[in-house]
Order: C-alpha cells, then sequence, then structure tokens
C-alpha cells in the first residue's frame, strides 16, 4: 500500500495535493463528498477539480461512489499521501525504505531520515470503523465518524502518550506525527512471539515486560492491550510497543485492563517456557502490587 505511494509522490502536482485536502475536509462532514462541493474544499475550479479528480483516481488516490449524489472520498493510499507530503515538507523523512510489520490496524516502514526511522501509519476503521469507533474513548463524542477521523485520533492518542512514557518506560523514542501516522525511533529486537529465549533467561525477559508495565503504571497509563505481539526482544532489552488503546490508571477499568495485561504475560510465557515459569502465579495479587510499585519479580507471586 505504502510502497504504491511512494512511488506515485513524485509524479504528484501541488493542484493534486489540494484535491486530496479538499476531499480531507469534506470528509469531516460526510462519509461521501458530493462533486458539487469539492471546488469550494479545495479552493479549484469546477475544470480542475474534473482534471484532478481523473488523475488521483488513476492513481488509487481517491474512490467514487453514486449515492444520491456523485461522491468521492479519500482512499487509505491518498490520506497516505497527505502525511507524507507533511513529514517530507517539515524535513523529517527523506524517503520511504522497505516494510517492517503489517497488521490489521497499522502498517510499519522503515524510512529515511537522519537516524534509522520507523513510520507507522494507522488503519483502524478502514474496514470496520463503525467497530473501531463504539471501542476507542477518544471518538465517543463524534456523530460522524470517518474511517481517516478513527485512525488520525489514533495515531495522535499514541503519540501523545509516547511522549509522556519515554524515555522512562521502555517504549520507541517519538520524533514526530501527521494525520494517520507516526515518526519514531526504529527500535532494535525481534516480536516477543518469534523470540528463542534461553533457558536462563526466561524469567528474567518476563520480569523486564512487567516492569515495563509498572513504569507504564507510575506515568499514569496502562496499556490494555499487553501480548507477545506487542513486545520486542534484544541484547539490550525489550521494548513494548502499540500504546494508541491505553487508558488512563484513573480509568474505571483501569484495574482490570491492568489484571488482563498482567494475565496476558504471564500466561504466554507459561505456555510456552513451562518448566522455567513459577507455576499458579497469582496475576490479580502482581497486578495489585504494580498499582502500589512493590513489583520485583514474578517468581514472588507463584506456587511456594
Amino acid at each position: 500500500m505504502v510502497g504504491n505511494v511512494a512511488s506515485e509522490m513524485a509524479e504528484l502536482e501541488d493542484e493534486d495535493f489540494y484535491l486530496l485536502s479538499g476531499l480531507e475536509q469534506g470528509m469531516r462532514f460526510s462519509e461521501w463528498v458530493q462533486r458539487e462541493k469539492l471546488p469550494d474544499y479545495a479552493d479549484m475550479t469546477k475544470e480542475e477539480v474534473d482534471y484532478r479528480l481523473d488523475r488521483c483516481s488513476d492513481r488509487d488516490l481517491v474512490e467514487r461512489k453514486t449515492i444520491q449524489y456523485e461522491g468521492y472520498r479519500l482512499t487509505f493510499e491518498g490520506y497516505d499521501c497527505l502525511a507524507l507530503r507533511a513529514f517530507s515538507q517539515r524535513g523529517t523523512i527523506e524517503g520511504m525504505g522497505a516494510p517492517l510489520g503489517v497488521g490489521k490496524e497499522s502498517d510499519v516502514y522503515e524510512v529515511r531520515s537522519y537516524e534509522p526511522m520507523a513510520l507507522k501509519f494507522h488503519r483502524e476503521g478502514y474496514t470496520e470503523f463503525r467497530k473501531v469507533d463504539k471501542e476507542r474513548e477518544y471518538t465517543a463524542d463524534r456523530n460522524h465518524v470517518s474511517w481517516f477521523y478513527t485512525a488520525r485520533k489514533a495515531a495522535e492518542r499514541e503519540h501523545e502518550i509516547l511522549a509522556e512514557l519515554y524515555p522512562d518506560v521502555s517504549v520507541p523514542r517519538p520524533v514526530d506525527q501527521n494525520r494517520h501516522a507516526i515518526l519514531m525511533e526504529k527500535f532494535e529486537g525481534v516480536e516477543l512471539k518469534r523470540a528463542a529465549l534461553p533457558e536462563e533467561q526466561v524469567v528474567g525477559v518476563c520480569d523486564l515486560v512487567l516492569r515495563a508495565v509498572r513504569d507504564a503504571y507510575d506515568a499514569g497509563y496502562v496499556h490494555a492491550d499487553m501480548s507477545q505481539h506487542n513486545v520486542a526482544v534484544a541484547e539490550s532489552g525489550i521494548t513494548v510497543f502499540d500504546w494508541p488503546q491505553a487508558v488512563d490508571t484513573d480509568h474505571e477499568n483501569a484495574m482490570e485492563f491492568l489484571e488482563r495485561d498482567v494475565t496476558n504475560v504471564v500466561g504466554f510465557f507459561q505456555q510456552k517456557y513451562p518448566g522455567e515459569m513459577p507455576e499458579d502465579v497469582n496475576c490479580r495479587a502482581l497486578a495489585e502490587a504494580i498499582t502500589e510499585g512493590a513489583f520485583g519479580s514474578v517468581t514472588k507471586f507463584g506456587a511456594q
């Protein structure tokens, strides 16, 4: 998706971006923007809008639908273009590299910059934004929620949290954010699910992950979606990523989410490394210890 967009960027003209920005403005009020309204949103003549719509449609940056009217909206590729242009104009990225990870709710790419960087594009809501809308607090006060609004709010939320957690918590260092994209320092390691830990390191790595959970709690946040899929393990330590769904520690369900995070982490290590992990870990007591700043090691909460 993004790789295709990057190759198109050099061929786009300023007026193409005016059209894309106009659609972005119109989509604040309606999922599909009436063609007749585009000249006002894009500040262009009708003839220029027609020409730019053809150019952008040929590049799959916009899509068309006939309902009670002829409507247009951005595709994620079109939204990607707007974000990439903003980063380029700021001088924070110079070019796109290889994909680092592609998932249901985000795509991550290596980017060329003054140091190794990763660019994360949020994809929340593109196919099921109404479902995501119900689950995320940052869309609760909107009557009309488009997929690009949902994705942008997720990126803003994650960037804000990373900025507050780094460097006291083992999270990626945030660098820049625009629309649905976050630029961050590229971190080392492999996904915890795919890591093959030596026996003598299993409990130590589990403790590192749980201490990151504790440090985040001390900083005011519960991850609320901890699993083996959002922890990276390297020789230098661990990194916990993917924070858009995090909740404040004063959230009414914060303790429930914290206990679930702890249970997910401990359960993964117990299932993959049963011989090295303590049995019958009291995850409720462990979570309570985290809230009290008293967590030291998972071994203290297992069967004696």
